[in-house]
């Protein structure tokens, strides 16, 4: 028993005995390990305060998830922020006497930080001003197209249509024009061209693909709302171009506009096919000219005299 209360004494020692000085403050191994206990005690409560909200959001499907995701983040980052600066307390460090190191700090983002500064303002200017949420369907200058996953203090995750993820600066979002197709509901309009051969009966045309347009499932049928419409939009070279306008009410349709044309083009091609519609194909009337012919008369005479 005295053996071990010896071993006891003598490792307390070893773990207060100082290691080095912060300024005036010596740090040893005990103080570094009770920094990191408070460090880590403090992700731990975020981790469980994160999964405390969930169960009290889940029986409340009041709570938009987007809303509820963005006061997650924001709290997991508070509270890693009180862990870092509360461990760095207890090693000894005084807050008060950083004014160097945090004008150091303000030198270091004048010159070369800007860019990390920019995306994290941006980050909060998402956060607050809930312009951006988890699950919209974006689609952003630079030409990328997905569903938003994650919405970083530093960038945002966007994973396109073909599974592929993208990390975008949050800058981007604030900066550049967005198309949020998602915002603030899920009624869309589309617009599909398609062309007829010239002569064709406008009225059938029209018949025919509304026809084709409500037999779709993607569309909207609701009479309280928009109803399928064919347009006359341009006089081609080869044909008669008209567009189908139809709403769409499923979000999951509306985040993927590819498949949904592809559908309605088939339905279109089929349609007009049925109701034996041509469908017309890039062609050119060709002119002779009368001297041409004059040309073509004198070689065979030509040709017949020699």
């Amino acid at each position: 028993m005295d053996e071990f209360a010896n071993l006891l004494r003598e490792a307390a020692q070893w773990m207060s005995h100082p290691l080095f000085s912060m300024g005036e403050s010596p740090v040893s191994t005990f103080s570094l390990l009770t920094a990191l206990l408070i460090f880590c005690a403090f992700l731990l409560f975020s981790k469980l305060l994160g999964r405390a909200i969930d169960r009290f959001t889940r029986e409340r499907p009041s709570f938009h998830p987007a809303s509820i995701y963005a006061l997650k983040q924001l709290l997991h980052y508070t509270l890693f922020a009180a862990g870092v600066m509360f461990a760095m307390s207890s090693v000894g460090i005084d807050f008060s006497k950083l004014a160097i190191v945090a004008g150091a700090i303000g030198v270091g983002v004048g010159l070369g930080l800007q860019g990390l500064v920019n995306n994290f303002v941006s980050g909060l200017i998402l956060f607050f001003e809930r312009s951006l949420k988890v699950g919209d369907y974006v689609e952003l200058e630079s030409g990328v197209t997905g569903e938003v996953r994650e919405i970083n203090f530093r960038s945002t995750l966007v994973t396109t249509n073909d599974n592929i993820d993208v990390v975008v600066p949050n800058s981007e979002f604030v900066n550049s024009r967005v198309t949020n197709w998602t915002m603030r509901e899920t009624l869309r309009r589309f617009r599909v061209p398609f062309g007829v051969a010239y002569g064709s009966d406008k009225e059938l045309v029209q018949r025919a693909v509304i026809e084709a347009a409500n037999a779709v499932a993607y569309t909207d049928t609701d009479a309280r709302k928009r109803t399928p419409e064919v347009w006359l939009v341009e006089f081609g070279d080869s044909s008669l171009n008209f567009e189908l306008l139809v709403w769409i009410g499923d979000e999951d349709a509306i985040k993927r506009p590819g498949r949904v044309l592809a559908t309605y083009n088939w339905a279109i091609e089929s349609a007009l096919v049925r109701n034996n519609i041509e469908i017309p194909f890039p062609q050119r009337d060709l002119h002779l000219r009368s001297g041409f012919e004059r040309l073509l008369a004198g070689e065979k005479a030509t040709e017949e005299s020699g």
